[in-house]
């Protein structure tokens, strides 16, 4: 599968002819919102070669070590970069400190390490309570970080995610089942026994301990992926020009952040990587995704938002900025949810492009882990052989653990409130249904406009428990009835 994800990362590479039209700071005055300057990372002028702390570059001798004492030196010292040369670099994880940027030369490879007993149990921020596999790059409340160049970080995510049968060909599946094991029903594949055992074996132990330490979770391990690249509680960051692929879960996850800056970033997984989202920005402000690429195997671009926050009009995550982005395979182009219930508003995606993803714009919560989602607008959208929706807003989504079913929820706590979203100048063409609602009874999909929309779908618009949607600049090009209406009201211009 190594070789798979190599061609088809190269093929998508050299054949993208994405241009770069504005700067992020054209975007920013042209946010329909006040969308704040992003404080950039500024670095002393001094460099750290990992190779002059021992670092070899065969692909065989672990490095870790030299990472971390380059690193632990430019942070003692003031900071400034932390050079990776051509070559590749094998290693465990590697924990980001203040004032460091990670800068790797053009033609490097940072290779994490298959051996997961390289990756130790830490918990998952300095002031959580819950536990995780160290991820292979991780940073918590440091500040004034970045991780830059040319390189390519690959998360050896391939000895740790379960794969399903019927996702991969005939030939992977027989490739794989050489290695690992199945599941009873022989229709997912788990690179370890621990990893397969894992849930079952911490839901035991959760029953008879009530509190667990670090070793109680070593046994899960494998079950317990870690994000490549995560970062908590972090400020004024920059991840530019890298190439993150092949992740154990999510590649990028960056939660209750501040001044992010994602720039001309390559983001890979394979398609059937279980829970293999691209980036994941969970309960931050101040956020810029420009002129980033992404082919992966869950949500392309998403928005995330959990916690408790200071009233109705308030909002965990904020101010994010995604412009002049392409995203290919994925479960979705630009994602909200599921997990709402922090609040969300001024949300601005501008000048992207979303080619043979599952669905194109989609918004997902349920009962349960829902909140207020507003001031979201998404203008010059160009869509291209959608799988399903070209526009999706669903307050019922379930989503389901690897070897589960689908159980629906019977939350009546945290509903989702998707209201005024503004989405204009966007065109799809072809997909299997153009726009979808399905709103909850007692919290309707509601003040949803659409300014010159154009779709080219096998069905039209349809929406159960909506309500103030206006439709009147809407074009569909697909089977009659254009609208299937049930429970709803005020909905507007439809022809």
């Amino acid at each position: 599968m190594k070789k798979n994800i190599l061609l088809v990362l190269g093929l998508i590479l050299s054949t993208i002819s994405y241009s770069q039209t504005n700067s992020i700071e054209y975007y920013i005055k042209k946010a329909p919102f006040l969308m704040p300057n992003i404080n950039q990372p500024k670095f002393a002028n001094k460099t750290y070669n990992i190779k002059d702390y021992g670092a070899i570059a065969d692909g065989k001798t672990l490095c870790t070590k030299a990472f971390t004492s380059a690193i632990e030196d430019c942070n003692k010292n003031g900071g400034g970069i932390v050079f990776v040369p051509v070559g590749t670099w094998l290693t465990g994880p590697i924990e980001l400190k203040s004032n460091v940027n990670l800068k790797t030369a053009k033609g490097a490879i940072v290779q994490f390490t298959t051996d997961h007993t390289q990756y130790p149990i830490i918990l998952a921020g300095k002031t959580s309570t819950s536990y995780t596999p160290a991820s292979p790059i991780y940073a918590y409340d440091a500040d004034n970080i970045a991780i830059s160049g040319e390189g390519i970080f690959d998360g050896a995510g391939d000895s740790w995610r379960p794969v399903k049968k019927s996702k991969v060909t005939a030939a992977n599946w027989a490739e794989l089942n050489k290695t690992g094991v199945l599941s009873n029903d022989e229709k997912l594949w788990w690179p370890t026994r621990e990893a397969m055992l894992g849930e079952d074996y911490l839901k035991k132990l959760k029953k008879e301990k009530e509190t667990l330490t670090a070793e109680d979770y070593l046994p899960a391990r494998d079950f317990l992926r870690p994000y490549m690249l995560y970062l908590v509680g972090c400020k004024n960051i920059l991840v530019h020009g890298v190439t993150l692929r092949n992740s154990p879960k999510f590649v990028f996850y960056p939660t209750r952040c501040t001044n992010l800056t994602i720039d001309g970033i390559n983001v890979y997984n394979d398609w059937w990587a279980q829970n293999g989202d691209g980036i994941d920005i969970s309960a931050c402000k101040n956020v810029v995704i420009f002129n980033t690429t992404l082919s992966v195997g869950d949500d392309g671009i998403c928005m995330k938002s959990s916690g408790k926050n200071g009233g109705a009009n308030e909002a965990n995550l904020e101010n994010v900025l995604i412009a002049e982005c392409t995203v290919y395979r994925a479960h979705g182009g630009f994602v909200i949810g599921s997990n709402t219930d922090g609040g969300m508003k001024n949300i601005y995606v501008s000048n992207c492009k979303f080619i043979g993803s599952d669905i194109g714009i989609r918004v997902k919560s349920n009962a349960g882990r829902g909140g207020k989602v507003q001031n979201i607008y998404c203008d010059n959208i160009q869509m291209k052989n959608i799988v399903n929706e070209a526009i999706l807003f669903d307050t019922y989504y379930e989503d389901v653990v690897a070897g589960k079913n689908k159980v629906g929820t019977t939350a009546k706590d945290k509903i989702p409130e998707f209201t005024n979203f503004y989405l204009s100048n966007i065109t799809c063409d072809g997909a299997a249904t153009a726009i979808y609602m399905n709103g909850l009874a007692e919290m309707p999909v509601h003040h949803i406009y659409f300014d010159k929309v154009t779709i080219k779908a096998n069905k039209g618009f349809v929406a159960t428990y909506a309500e103030d949607i206006d439709c009147s600049k809407i074009k569909l090009t697909t089977s009659k009835p254009l609208y299937k209406l049930e429970n709803t009201k005020n909905i507007t211009g439809i022809e």
